[in-house]
């Protein structure tokens, strides 16, 4: 049985690694409480006593926004970490799969972004992820591999679905962004795809995208939130679609960002699941209205 520890075990992503049942992988999840992947010597401790084949780091500053006015939490958690958590996982022989984001890329292309294409971060959350992702890179160049997503919703923790299930419950309105595209990710999928790549004896590619299938707009999933969940709710909210510039944000986001996961289908056997049907699912799984 191969032994993996998540970090971050406490977040969206984490919370679904734990309900994957793979019965060939022995998951040592710890939240940050049990682990704080800032502090050297516990991380230290942690691998000398888990003694992982893989790590699947899941842990990360992800409040977009506060990381304007909070950098050196957001490079602290998302680069310093990465680094730290290369470097012992090198000298330990363990595999890494650190999760990045689409937030790495400017929004710019007009098509889909491919692993390989430059990174053009237009926030601090996206520079200390892309940092992040090159200490990985660099640090473990043969057993580091980083796995970008976006848009990622859960039943757990703070996400945009939950967000917007929560509006419609207090609202008969809501204005949603319309500019902003990109694809939105069930974390269960993502936990899936992770701890395929966690089983695998070959190691992966060093960059891979995954998220579900298709393209959507901030707006587009609101739209779908609001019609999956209109019975149980007994009240049709409408969802009206702004620009950008009528809902300003400290952080300026890609406005173009949708992942190309044509490398990911080719390594992955399942099959790709498009947003839609993937919202539905969770919706169907997770009842908190």
């Amino acid at each position: 049985m191969r032994t993996v520890l998540v970090t971050g075990a406490g977040g969206q992503l984490g919370w679904e690694l734990q309900r994957c049942d793979r019965p060939e992988l022995r998951l040592a999840a710890l939240a940050r409480k049990d682990l704080d992947v800032t502090r050297p010597a516990e991380v230290r401790r942690v691998l000398d006593q888990v003694r992982p084949r893989v790590v699947i780091n899941a842990a990360a500053y992800t409040a977009v926004d506060r990381a304007e006015s909070e950098p050196e939490a957001a490079f602290l958690i998302n680069r310093d970490a990465a680094a730290l958590l290369a470097e012992e996982c090198r000298r330990r022989d363990i595999r890494l799969l650190h999760v990045s984001t689409d937030f790495v890329f400017d929004g710019t292309r007009g098509r889909p972004y491919k692993p390989e294409d430059p990174a053009n971060p237009l926030g601090v959350y996206g520079r200390s992820k892309r940092a992040g992702e090159e200490a990985v890179l660099e640090l473990h160049p043969h057993g580091g591999a980083i796995v970008r997503t976006a848009w990622l919703y859960s039943a757990h923790g703070a996400n945009f679905v939950k967000t917007m299930l929560r509006l419609f419950s207090q609202r008969e309105e809501v204005s949603v962004v319309c500019d902003q595209v990109g694809t939105p990710t069930w974390a269960h999928h993502l936990a899936r795809f992770l701890l395929d790549l966690a089983a695998r004896e070959d190691a992966p590619p060093p960059i891979l995208h995954f998220t579900d299938a298709g393209v959507a707009s901030w707006y587009d999933l609101a739209v779908a939130v609001e019609e999956e969940t209109r019975g149980a709710r007994g009240r049709r909210v409408r969802v009206r679609p702004i620009p950008s510039s009528a809902y300003p944000t400290p952080a300026k986001r890609p406005g173009y960002s949708v992942l190309d996961k044509e490398e990911t289908w080719r390594l992955w056997p399942a099959d790709p699941v498009h947003w839609r049907e993937a919202l539905r699912r969770m919706l169907a799984n997770f009842r908190f209205l």
